[in-house]
Formats: C-alpha cells, structure tokens, sequence
C-alpha cells in the first residue's frame, strides 16, 4: 500500500463526497448559466435553486440545510430545515445555489454557485440578515484587524503587517450607499477601493486566493454569505469577523429562537464554520477565482473548485459535460 493510498473507509468516503458537492454546484451553474444578461435574475435564481436541489437526490449524506434560501413559507426548497441527501452522515449544509444574481442577469463577473458542509452543529445558524464582515487572507497575526476598530487603523495594522504602505492595499466593499462613510475612511487613510455591485463571498475569498487582487474585504453583506465565507477560509486560511445587523427587534428574537445565546455578539471565524468544513463552488459568469459555464448546444464545461478544511487542499476541476448521455444532476 503506498503512502497516498487512504487508510480508511471514512477517509475514501470524504474524497467521494467532496466530488459530490462539485456536482451539486455545477448542475446550479449550468442552469444558471441559461440566463446569462438575460435580465432575469429571479429566473437565474429558480433554476440554479431547483436544479441544485435535485442535484442533492443523489448525494449520499442525512443533510439539513442551516443557511439557504429563507423561512420554510419563504422559499419552496432548499429552505432552513429542509432534509436533503438519501442518507448517510448526518450533515449539515449551507448554499448559495447563485451568488450574484444580479450579476448573471447582467452578465457581470464573479457569479458563483456555492456549498459547504459540515458535521451537525458546526455552522452558525444565522438568519437571513445582514452581517457586518472584515475578512483577510493568511499569513498574517491573529487579530490583525478588528471589526470594531476604524478603517483607518485596520489598514495601518494590515500594511505594517505586510511590510508595505497603505496606499499598497486594496480594499473590497459592496457598492452601496450605506458603505459610503466607510469607503471615504479608507480613502482618507490612503486605501484603494475595489467596489463590487454583488457577490461578497467571492469578495471574501478574494483576500486569501494568489492573484485574488484584494487585500482586506470590509462591509456589511447577507449573513448567510458571510457564513459561506467563513467556510471558505476555514479551507484556504484567513481571518474573518462578523456581526449581525437587525432591523428590529423581531429579527433579535428570530436569531435567539435559532440559538444564538447572545445575537450582538461579535463571531470569530471558526465560531461561524468549525470542525471539518468542505467547500465547493462552480462559476456562473467567469472571474478572477473561476471561469464561468461556457455551453454549446448539447455539451457544457464548468470550473469549479473544491477544498477542505482538514487537509488544506484546493483542488480546481475542469469538466466537460455531454447532455446527449446524461443529465447534469446524474452526473
């Protein structure tokens, strides 16, 4: 036996799970992928959200969706709670069957089918609001930056630790009015902004992948989003803080029925993914992390990455369907 044979079912198992998830996202790609600048992100989003759910039949885990498309009388599948998988490990799943729809109806980059998984109990079960999230890549001290200290400061911190100068950094943040003051801070302390119209989780990795071109993502985006962040940088490396935003004290009394002891408090990024997280995602609309579905007739080819916490492995999968012999969910 050599050294790279695995040892152990359990160990030949994750290795066949983890190709599972690429095939989950990639059927939400390709249906995606239909409904490229069309202008109909609603469509976009039906068809990556039924296809990746149908995609879930056949993969071999006793799933319960923690993070997905809403409240049961909110989304018809892959709502919170929902059972998917014909059984196996009991697991749970956070997706985002389309990361930026917006972004697919326009034809923008960075459009993103994603799922995690982790043992029971190992997300935090956020509700679907907002989250106000710093992230950066490895290879920096812990607690570098700090989600309550001033842009000005982290960037000080984050470029001392680099051993560069602030005007060297770049910082991501969605594209909203709300993000205004924080945008005109990072300006002030000498700071390059990248804005995005959509797609905060391909932001948040963007800090911790080679030629990702992001060197610290600040702002407040979907918590949901923020955990798949987190998942994300539990494979590759990296810092991420969070805390949730509510509107009213309805959305407090939500995340206290989801378990949250304290909801103001501010989560560390293994507090939101912990234990053996895996990490999937296929591009939708091509970007700096992947390329996006590129289909012809009755054949398609998608890229994807798949990654996983417990051994640090990306892996970047090329493939090429033919809908002539098969469906994309029977892959």
């Amino acid at each position: 036996m050599s050294d790279t044979t695995p040892k152990h079912l359990g160990e030949i198992t994750d290795r066949n799970l983890a190709l599972e998830l690429v095939r989950v996202t990639e059927a939400a790609a390709i249906s995606a992928a239909q409904w490229i600048g069309r202008g109909r992100k609603n469509d976009a989003d039906g068809a990556a959200v039924e296809a990746m759910r149908r995609a879930f039949d056949h993969v071999a885990i006793d799933g319960t969706v923690v993070i997905g498309e809403g409240e049961m009388d909110e989304a018809p599948m892959l709502y919170i709670g929902e059972k998917v998988g014909y059984g196996g490990p009991a697991m749970d799943i956070a997706v985002d069957p389309l990361e930026g729809t917006t972004l697919t109806a326009k034809g923008g980059p960075n459009a993103l089918a994603v799922v995690a998984l982790a043992e029971r109990g190992n997300f935090l079960h956020a509700p679907d609001i907002y989250m106000d999230k710093i992230a950066v890549g490895a290879g920096l001290p812990d607690g570098v930056v700090d989600l309550d200290a001033p842009p000005g400061e982290n960037l000080r911190n984050l470029a001392r630790a680099r051993k560069c100068d602030v005007t060297d950094l770049i910082v991501c943040i969605l594209d909203r009015e709300r993000h205004a003051e924080k945008i005109a801070k990072c300006r002030e302390a000498g700071a390059r902004i990248m804005l995005i119209s959509d797609g905060d989780v391909a932001g948040v990795i963007a800090t911790a992948i080679p030629d990702g071109g992001v060197d610290i993502y600040l702002g407040s985006g979907g918590a949901p989003e923020g955990v798949l962040a987190a998942a994300a940088l539990r494979c590759i490396g990296g810092q991420l803080q969070g805390r949730l935003i509510y509107e009213d004290d309805a959305q407090v009394a939500r995340a206290r029925d989801m378990g949250l002891a304290d909801p103001h408090r501010k989560f560390g990024l293994t507090e939101m993914a912990k234990g053996d997280v895996m990490f999937a995602a296929t591009g939708v609309t091509s970007g700096a992390m992947l390329r996006g579905v590129r289909r012809r007739g009755p054949t398609a080819v998608t890229h994807s990455m798949v990654m996983r916490s417990k051994s640090g492995t990306v892996r970047y999968i090329e493939a090429h369907h033919n809908f002539r012999t098969k469906t994309w969910t029977a892959a």
